[in-house]
């Protein structure tokens, strides 16, 4: 846990050098928003730089939402809150800057080293709700609080990730494979569609330090419909927590917004029971424990500096300083470039001149037309669109450029469709229907429930997540399926479709329910790239 090999990862070859600025020194994760990396401020200090994927920054509305999110989060100063010190909203894609917390997450904490004790959830609980406090000071609701969320740093822990947070008065948004929470973390009204406040984050930070003492989600596992059916309509059973901290958790766990505990109250709770701090403000011996080892941050790199490749075992690499380049080289090389452009002209002209002779005749082996030839061409094309052959028209011409692969549609975000037995879907509007006369429909007999449609195809993927317009493009090439059947289909598969029109969708499954067909439902994420 949190070894360099493990925190910090080279750069691939699809990760870029530089982010607005900041020098990337190795890859720290990735998530729905996009990847993580590993830079440093000028003055050495290390910042986590999270880009966005291109998906997202190619939506208006996702631009928008990421602006009012940025000037939100450019307002909180907590304590027990990593700060957002850059951003660059307009950037291509866009990107954020917060600080590097050198510390494994309460996820990895747990995984790594099992239950915390009573003590630390104590420190853990009266910091969470101090970030909570500062987050909702500037009218952000955090709205995905959990383990993976939570840093540990050495003073204490640290709350990330805003990048599904919302201004509260910001209109709510979610694309293709990003949903707003995280089901077994979301409370009550947030599994249920309901109103959105502070409350929701103190559920949240309940079930966050719950699942610290337990090493698991207080609601249990199991499908998502079944886990998001107990926190809707469940009371959970706290007599497996310590006795200590049941009081408080049940406060959190209200299924009621409005009978919860304040983040003040929980802060005043912990302090009360932690007493005065003997370390300095550091926290107890057993705070510093379940973190483990602080982990070695790579140095900054040089301007001119790359990750070696993930086989390399000494990274960061920077390549040796160039041997000082005598005048009489410096001449010599500028020469023989000088001749290598002159060679290059003369072959250039006498391919042309070839490529002219052969369009005299008739088209090439290959069947290719020369630029400037065809009956849509310009300059040199005659009447039946063969050109005039000669040299002064292959050298006078000059090249045009070719036909391009037309541009990627803007897609367009649909988040979390509910398909039923009442209701339908069509890729060129993809608002459900409150009919089933739509193209796509969810049937669920007693035997099997599938997806089927009239008109569009149907392909599951089983490749890595994260599909894209072109893959999806390319693997529907084949496609002829109208039916899908749901038996292998989870949270998390993705289904690739294409309508007669010509749009192409994506469809990431969140919830399958489909052990009581008489109420059975897929939700999904629909993104569609609609046909030019």
């Amino acid at each position: 846990m949190n070894t360099p090999s493990e925190a910090f990862r080279p750069l691939q070859a699809d990760d870029p050098v530089v982010v607005g600025g900041y020098q990337l020194a190795a890859r720290l994760g990735a998530g729905g928003m996009g990847r993580v990396y590993l830079s440093h401020t000028r003055g050495g200090r290390p910042v986590a730089i999270k880009v966005v994927r291109s998906e997202l920054a190619d939506d208006p509305a996702f631009r928008r939402r990421f602006r009012r999110e940025i000037a939100a989060a450019r307002r909180v100063r907590g304590a027990y809150t990593a700060e957002l010190i850059d951003a660059g909203p307009e950037a291509e894609p866009p990107w954020l800057a917060t600080l590097y917390v050198p510390g494994p997450s309460l996820a990895d904490a747990v995984a790594e080293r099992g239950p915390l004790p009573v003590p630390a959830v104590l420190w853990l609980m009266a910091g969470v709700a101090e970030a909570l406090q500062a987050i909702h000071e500037a009218g952000i609701v955090h709205r995905d609080l959990k383990p993976s969320n939570v840093l540990l740093a050495t003073d204490g822990p640290r709350v990330i990730d805003f990048g599904i947070s919302l201004a509260t008065d910001a209109t709510s948004f979610t694309a293709t494979g990003v949903t707003m929470g995280t089901p077994v973390f979301m409370a009550p009204e947030q599994a249920s569609g309901g109103e959105i406040t502070p409350a929701t984050d103190v559920f949240a930070l309940g079930q966050t330090a719950a699942f610290a003492l337990l090493g698991e989600p207080l609601y249990g596992d199991g499908s998502l419909p079944a886990v998001l059916y107990r926190i809707v309509h469940s009371t959970p059973d706290l007599s497996v927590l310590p006795e200590e901290l049941r009081p408080l958790i049940a406060r959190c766990l209200a299924a009621d917004p409005k009978e919860r505990a304040t983040l003040a109250d929980v802060v005043q709770w912990c302090r009360e029971r932690i007493g005065p701090d003997p370390e300095g403000g550091e926290g107890p011996s057993v705070w510093r424990e379940i973190r483990g080892a602080e982990p070695t941050v790579p140095v900054p790199l040089g301007p001119s500096t790359r990750m070696l490749p993930p086989t390399s075992a000494h990274w960061p690499y920077a390549p040796p300083p160039a041997e000082p380049m005598s005048r009489r080289t410096r001449v010599a090389l500028i020469a023989g470039a000088l001749g290598a452009v002159v060679s290059l002209a003369l072959v250039g002209g006498l391919v042309w001149a070839a490529l002219g002779s052969a369009g005299s005749h008739g088209s090439t082996a290959t069947g290719a037309q020369r630029p400037g030839t065809g009956a849509s061409s310009g300059k040199g094309a005659g009447a039946s669109g063969s050109g005039s052959g000669s040299v002064g028209d292959a050298v006078d011409a000059s090249p045009r450029p070719s036909p391009t692969t037309p541009a990627t549609p803007r897609p367009i975000a649909e988040p979390l469709q509910s398909l039923d037995a009442t209701n339908s879907m069509d890729l060129g509007e993809p608002d459900l229907r409150k009919d089933r006369k739509g193209d796509i429909r969810f049937t669920c007999g007693a035997q099997k429930c599938s997806l089927e449609s009239r008109s569009s195809v149907l392909l599951p993927r089983f490749a890595e997540p994260g599909a894209t317009y072109d893959m999806c493009e390319f693997e529907l090439r084949h496609a002829t399926s109208h039916h899908l059947s749901l038996a292998a289909v989870a949270a998390g598969s993705e289904i690739c479709a294409r309508d007669r029109a010509g749009n192409i969708a994506l469809l990431v499954v969140q919830v399958k329910s489909t052990a009581s067909p008489e109420v059975g439902f897929l939700m999904v994420d629909v993104t569609v790239w609609p046909h030019a």
